[in-house]
C-alpha cells in the first residue's frame, strides 16, 4: 500500500514539474491562441522576405504552378539566406547538404564503424539557432534600454487640470515607437493668452522602431523647446515643420500631427492639425465633429519653404464633450482576415460607449480594437489620448 502511494505521489510531481514547465514555455497561452500567433508570426516573416523577392521576373520566366512554385520557394530561400551574415550562410548550406543527402564516414580499423553526418548537419542548424537567438537577446536588452528612455519623454501620468479628464494609452508595434503624445500646461504664456494654456499632442513618425523613435525624442524635444517661448501655436507649428524638414531625409520621414492649446479659462480650444488622422469630438448631445483644419505632414518638402501654411481651427468644449486623438496605427489594426478596424468601427464604439471617465472610455475603445484584431500581428504603433470636459 505505501509503495502505491509513493508511485502516486512521484506522478503528481512529475505531473506537476511537467505543468510549471509548460507553464514558462506557453506563458499561460492555449494551444489555439499560441496557433493563431504563429500564423501572425509567419505572415510576417513571408512579408519581410518576399519585399526582397521579384515577383514579376519569377513570373515570367515560370511554366505552370510547378515551376512557379519551385521558383517562388527559391527565391524565397534566396532572401531568408542573405539576411545572415556571410559565415552563417555557408554553415547554413552545409548542413542541408549533409540533411539531404546524408553522407556518411566509415573508419576500417579493428572493426567497422561509420558514423552518419546528418547529425552534424543537426548540430550545425542547433548551434545557428543558439548564435542568431543571442543576436536577438542582446537586440532585445539594447532596445528595453531605448524602451526605457523613450518613456522619460512622455507623462506617465496625465496632469491634473480643474474641470478636465484626460487619459492617453500607447503599444508599440516593436520594443519603442514613433507614435508621440503628450500633454501639459505651458510653462510661459503664449504672446496672445494671459494664462498659461494646456498643450495636448498627439503625433506619428513616419516608420517603425528605432529609426522612427529617434525622430520622436527630436520632436519631443523641440516641441517642448518652443512652448517654453512665449511663441503662439501658429509660431510653433512653423518653427516644427522647419525642423522636420531639414530632417526628414527628403520626405521619407514626415511626421503626422495634431497639436492643441486649450484655454483652461474659457475651455476653448486653438488647433492644427498637420496631416493627422481627423481627432473625434462627440459632444455632450451625442453629435459627432471631425477636427480637421490644418495642413500637410510636417516635413514634406515644398519649395519655397515658406510656400506651406497652416492655418488653426477654433471650437468651444462644453460639460460632457468627450475628445479623442488617436494615431493611424488604431484604424489600420487587422484581424486573421485581414480586415480593418477602420474609421467606422471606432466612431460606433465611441458613440456606444457610456462616458464615466477618461480612463475607462479609452479602456473600453481598446478592449473594442483587441477583441476585433485577436491574435492577429500588430503592425503598427497604437496611441490614443481622451479628454473629458467634466460637469
Amino acid at each position: 500500500m505505501s509503495s502505491i502511494s509513493n508511485s502516486s505521489t512521484a506522478s503528481r510531481g512529475r505531473k506537476g514539474r511537467f505543468g510549471t514547465f509548460w507553464e514558462r514555455v506557453t506563458d499561460g497561452f492555449a494551444l489555439h491562441e499560441l496557433w493563431g500567433q504563429f500564423k501572425s508570426e509567419a505572415k510576417a516573416s513571408y512579408r519581410l522576405y518576399s519585399a526582397d523577392v521579384d515577383w514579376h521576373d519569377i513570373d515570367g520566366k515560370s511554366s505552370g504552378k510547378i515551376g512557379r512554385f519551385f521558383r517562388s520557394a527559391w527565391a524565397l530561400f534566396q532572401a531568408m539566406l542573405m539576411k545572415l551574415s556571410p559565415a552563417r550562410r555557408v554553415l547554413l548550406l552545409i548542413a542541408i547538404v549533409l540533411l539531404a543527402f546524408q553522407p556518411s564516414l566509415r573508419f576500417e580499423a579493428s572493426r567497422e564503424a561509420e558514423v552518419h553526418l546528418a547529425a552534424v548537419g543537426v548540430a550545425i542548424l542547433f548551434v545557428l539557432l543558439a548564435v542568431e537567438l543571442a543576436d536577438r537577446v542582446t537586440m532585445k536588452r539594447d532596445l528595453e534600454i531605448a524602451r526605457e528612455i523613450q518613456e522619460w519623454l512622455v507623462p506617465e501620468n496625465p496632469p491634473e487640470v480643474p474641470g478636465l479628464d484626460i487619459a492617453f494609452a500607447t503599444r508599440p508595434q516593436n520594443t519603442v515607437a514613433g507614435d508621440y503624445f503628450d500633454a501639459f500646461v505651458r510653462p510661459v504664456p503664449a504672446a496672445t493668452s494671459e494664462a498659461q494654456p494646456l498643450l495636448v499632442a498627439v503625433a506619428d513618425v513616419a516608420g517603425k522602431s528605432i529609426p522612427a523613435a529617434l525622430l520622436m525624442a527630436t520632436f519631443q524635444a523641440s516641441l517642448h523647446t518652443l512652448t517654453a517661448t512665449s511663441a503662439t501655436l501658429d509660431e510653433v507649428v512653423t518653427n516644427l515643420d522647419r525642423y522636420c524638414r531639414a530632417h526628414s531625409l527628403e520626405g521619407r520621414r514626415f511626421t503626422t500631427a495634431f497639436l492643441a492649446e486649450l484655454h483652461i479659462d474659457t475651455r476653448e480650444i486653438v488647433y492644427v492639425n498637420a496631416g493627422h488622422n481627423h481627432p473625434i469630438l462627440r459632444r455632450a448631445t451625442g453629435q459627432i465633429e471631425r477636427l480637421d483644419i490644418g495642413g500637410p505632414p510636417f516635413g514634406i518638402p515644398a519649395f519655397p519653404e515658406d510656400s506651406v501654411r497652416y492655418p488653426s481651427g477654433r471650437i468651444q468644449l462644453r460639460p460632457g464633450d468627450v475628445l479623442f486623438i488617436f494615431t493611424d496605427g488604431l484604424v489600420e489594426a487587422v484581424n486573421q482576415a485581414e480586415e480593418e478596424y477602420g474609421e467606422a468601427r471606432l466612431i460606433a464604439s465611441f458613440q456606444s460607449v457610456a462616458v464615466e471617465s477618461a480612463a475607462e472610455t479609452l479602456h473600453r475603445i481598446m478592449n473594442d480594437v483587441n477583441a476585433f484584431v485577436g491574435s492577429a500581428r500588430q503592425y503598427d504603433d497604437i496611441t490614443a489620448l481622451v479628454l473629458l470636459v467634466q460637469t
